[in-house]
């Protein structure tokens, strides 16, 4: 079989770009800037829009969840989805943390740590790519989780015990955060060695 045959035949069998898992990660970019506006409302002084926030903010995260699963298990995972999917994730993520921290609702810091960490683990993807990919740990999925959940927290109108509580599974996810960073870190410099140790040997053979 000649080579453009070969392609013809990968693009008969590759899934469509349009479909449903790709419509949900496009909805939940979408979801983003109606996300902001309904949190800065009145400044973020509105409980009522607080809530709606939270709410948008929610039904965002779940379609993380439930996108993968449908690509997964309906085979519907393209290269448009590998791309968008995070992107969609750091949007919103991204958006949340300093849209709280300009409110003054979360301080500068967890944000820095965060954005940093996640900018970081994206560079690494790319500077190990031609080597092999780093696959999402439980880990970093845990991380995700936490990080959801603290910044819903957060982001409704919690005063309190309850706003106690909020901290706490930001703190969490904080920790998460850097521990799945500094895995990343050690899993591409690992990945790196063990691709030059294998050119290497190739080479002299």
């Amino acid at each position: 079989m000649t080579e453009p045959e070969q392609r013809a035949v990968a693009d008969q069998s590759a899934p469509p770009v349009v479909n449903l898992a790709n419509a949900l990660t496009l909805f939940r970019i979408v979801l983003v800037p109606v996300f902001v506006v309904a949190l800065f409302v009145d400044n973020g002084h509105s409980d009522l829009w607080r809530v709606i926030a939270f709410v948008i903010f929610a039904v965002a995260a779940i379609t993380d969840q439930i996108d993968g699963r449908i690509a997964r298990s309906w085979n519907l995972v393209t290269d448009f989805g590998k791309m968008a999917d995070p992107i969609a994730d750091k949007a919103l993520i991204g958006a949340a943390l300093l849209g709280l921290s300009i409110l003054g609702d979360l301080p500068w810091w967890v944000t820095v740590v965060i954005l940093l960490r996640e900018i970081g683990v994206t560079l690494l993807r790319f500077w190990v790519i031609r080597h092999g990919v780093i696959p999402a740990s439980r880990g970093g999925k845990l991380k995700t989780l936490l990080q959801c959940v603290g910044i819903g927290l957060f982001v409704l109108p919690l005063h309190g015990v309850l706003h106690t509580v909020g901290w706490v599974f930001m703190i969490a996810a904080v920790v998460a955060t850097v521990i799945t960073g500094l895995d990343y870190v050690w899993q591409a410099i690992a990945l790196r060695r063990s691709a030059h140790a294998a050119a290497t040997d190739a080479k002299f053979r």
